[in-house]
């Protein structure tokens, strides 16, 4: 009997499917790719963001209908896979060394002297930033990510390959459309996390009970360190990179500086803005000098310069000493700490009912700021470094970040200093206090409590949030004690009998805040969310959700399945989110308030418009009209975008004092500079709301 032909499994059409979707996988990924390039390292983005969307649509759609053509390169698996047990360790393929520091203006002198004896003559450098984050290591074989890894002892790392996937500043597949990618290629660089990142975690932390970072450097190891990929996901982590250990495929490399000019044509985002070439001591210290004094202008934290030897066969012939190459030195900036005395601990109420300890200090300058008190976190930072009042303590404040006390002199003990104990009772309300076993969390559970009140009015009045101007924190605490106000909502009711019934209000004052109420009805949706004071939601986390709902409406009716669908935010933001909408007097205050006049318009969704729509702007120098973030913000609620460097798509610099290379660069490329009375002005003729 004749065998019967068996049907073919798949047929003809849908192999000719699975090409063409294969085909499409790779385009797709290629043009995600691109554009991840454009948005995290450039920062020149060239389509909007429901666009970018749509195109991971897409590819998420076909990886779901061909699963077997989803791989762990894909945009898609960013979000970071299932936790894992250990991270496990990965042997550097050649060490990567620490590098000699010093604070010694001599022994940076020797260092030269070191470097011209040997070669026989004066050789150049290269000055780069000495970033305070965590070195990494990348193995890329046949144009993929293989292995990532941290520096560990040098020569043994941890593998952190299913974290780093998570950093879109991060090529999975380096770009290759001006140069080759080498199909075996190490580099190197440094994971960090920008101040006002760590300031926006350190909060959320707090908020959830859980111990604060110490700093943006410990941040950023922390988050990398992750056992489980999609925490570390859910954390913003930035790079910069500034070596390659190995390459092949291609000519070595002749110069660090043709290292730092090639990395970007790969899609590795190299600091080129605040590199330079020095050929003396003098050039050297003239950098590490401007270099500090922008220092706290800039949004990461770096603690020094490095400098290197410009020419890499010089560098071979220098080599290696002990376990430091002899070619580099990093030539750190002076601490910013100091010893101050402890008058008091205090303790703060904030609008969420958090009880937190604040140490009184006797005032003292720390890197030309005079700081005068810090914050003590909770009973058990407190007793883990056994903090007392009327210790001398050593403090440190680095940038933007809120003092610390890194610990107390014990030395300077006399026998007089008290322990610190969380009082019982609210210091305000008398409520019984709540604390976590691990007294890493205490609050006061009474929500009518007026410390939370005042705070909840301030936080809504904020500049940050809708912009009062006027309603600070002596006339919010006049406006409570005299039963005015007790949710956002009355600041809309005030009337001008209300404010001139109070102390030290005249005619003036009343008419320029009923003024300021009336213009803040316009803020956009963005302000209002901040300035409700949602847990867990900060401005980062804002930003993310108005470009994702069109309407407070859209908002108070998403679901937690549907807020975790959205990148960057968790199942403790989500939970958070939904439980705020769900309670009635939160929902009540709303209401209450568009019916005021809110209008709640909300330019972020979707396509940007505005008066500087299609404007791309770089911002150098120190501001004082604005901080970086505020004018960079300002920049982009107008519907304009910012960059950190300059190129031949900047329309606008705008230049404060100490500004740096970036202005040089605007003047060869005949780029229109502004200081920052000029950008106001330049705002206000195009119908931007920029305060006189």
């Amino acid at each position: 009997m004749a065998r019967q032909k068996r049907k073919p499994r798949v047929s003809l059409e849908e192999i000719a499917k699975k090409k063409d979707a294969r085909k499409a996988v790779r385009e797709l990924r290629e043009t995600i790719s691109y554009h991840d390039y454009r948005y995290y390292v450039e920062n020149d983005p060239v389509i909007s963001d429901a666009d970018y969307d749509e195109l991971m649509e897409k590819l998420g759609a076909l990886e779901e209908e061909f699963p077997d053509l989803r791989s762990l390169d894909s945009p898609t698996q960013r979000v970071g896979g299932e936790p894992r047990e250990e991270l496990g360790s990965v042997e550097h393929p050649t060490p990567m060394l620490s590098l000699k520091a010093t604070y010694d203006e001599d022994e940076v002198k020797r260092f030269l002297e070191n470097c011209r004896r040997r070669l026989g003559e004066e050789p150049e450098y290269v000055a780069e930033p000495k970033y305070d984050g965590l070195s990494v290591e990348l193995i890329y074989e046949d144009g993929r990510l293989s292995v990532a890894s941290t520096r560990g002892d040098g020569r043994t790392g941890e593998n952190v390959t299913a974290n780093v996937r998570t950093i879109r500043e991060i090529p999975i597949s380096p770009l290759d459309e001006e140069e080759p990618v080498p199909k075996h290629l190490i580099v190197r660089g440094e994971i960090y996390m920008d101040k006002g990142e760590f300031e926006e975690l350190n909060w959320r932390r707090e908020e959830a009970g859980e111990n604060p970072f110490a700093n943006p450097r410990n941040a950023a190891a922390g988050s990398l360190r992750q056992l489980d990929p999609k925490i570390t996901a859910e954390r913003s982590l930035h790079a910069f990179f500034y070596e390659v250990a190995e390459v092949s495929g291609r000519r070595n490399f002749d110069t660090q500086r043709e290292v730092l000019n090639t990395l970007p044509k790969w899609g590795f985002k190299v600091n080129l803005d605040l590199s330079k070439r020095c050929s003396d001591f003098d050039e050297i210290r003239e950098y590490h000098e401007d270099l500090e004094r922008k220092r706290d202008d800039l949004s990461y934290e770096i603690d020094g310069a490095v400098f290197k030897v410009d020419d890499r066969s010089q560098q071979e012939k220098l080599g290696v000493r002990a376990r430091d190459p002899q070619w580099t030195i990093a030539y750190k900036f002076r601490p910013l700490q100091a010893t101050a005395k402890i008058k008091d601990i205090r303790v703060q109420v904030g609008r969420t009912g958090a009880l937190t300890p604040v140490a009184d200090l006797d005032p003292v300058n720390i890197g030309g700021v005079e700081v005068s008190r810090a914050s003590l976190h909770n009973q058990s930072e407190v007793e883990r470094k056994d903090i007392r009042v009327g210790d001398v303590v050593l403090v440190e404040r680095a940038g933007d970040v809120i003092p610390q006390i890194v610990k107390p002199i014990e030395e300077e003990r006399s026998g007089s200093e008290k322990k610190f104990r969380m009082p019982k009772e609210c210091p305000v309300c008398s409520s019984e206090v709540v604390m976590s076993e691990d007294k890493k969390r205490a609050f006061c559970p009474n929500t009518a409590c007026p410390a939370q009140v005042r705070e909840r009015l301030k936080h809504f009045a904020s500049r940050e949030a809708m912009d009062i101007e006027g309603l600070g924190e002596k006339l919010v605490e006049q406006l409570s004690d005299a039963g005015f106000i007790e949710r956002p909502s009355s600041i809309y009711r005030l009337s001008k009998e209300d404010l001139l019934s109070l102390e030290r209000v005249g005619e003036k004052t009343a008419d320029n805040l009923l003024s300021e109420i009336e213009a803040s009805k316009d803020k956009p949706l963005s302000r209002f969310l901040y300035g409700l004071g949602i847990p867990l939601v900060g401005e980062h986390l804002v930003r993310v959700l108005t470009r994702h709902f069109a309407s407070i409406d859209d908002l108070m009716r998403a679901s937690e399945e549907e807020l975790q669908r959205i990148e960057e935010i968790g199942p403790a933001a989500a939970s958070s989110i939904v439980t705020f909408f769900a309670d009635e007097q939160d929902r009540r205050t709303i209401e209450e308030m568009r019916e005021a006049g809110l209008e709640l318009p909300n330019p972020d969704h979707g396509g940007k418009g505005g008066p500087l729509k299609d404007l791309n702007l770089v911002f150098t120098g120190r501001l004082e009209r604005w901080s970086r973030s505020d004018a960079e913000s300002l920049v982009e609620s107008l519907g304009g975008r910012t960059s950190s460097n300059v190129s031949g798509n900047t329309d606008y610099v705008v230049a404060g004092p100490d500004a740096g290379s970036k202005l040089d660069e605007a003047r060869e490329r005949n780029v229109p500079v502004m200081d920052e009375e000029e950008f106001a002005s330049f705002l206000r003729e195009r119908g931007a709301d920029v305060r006189s």
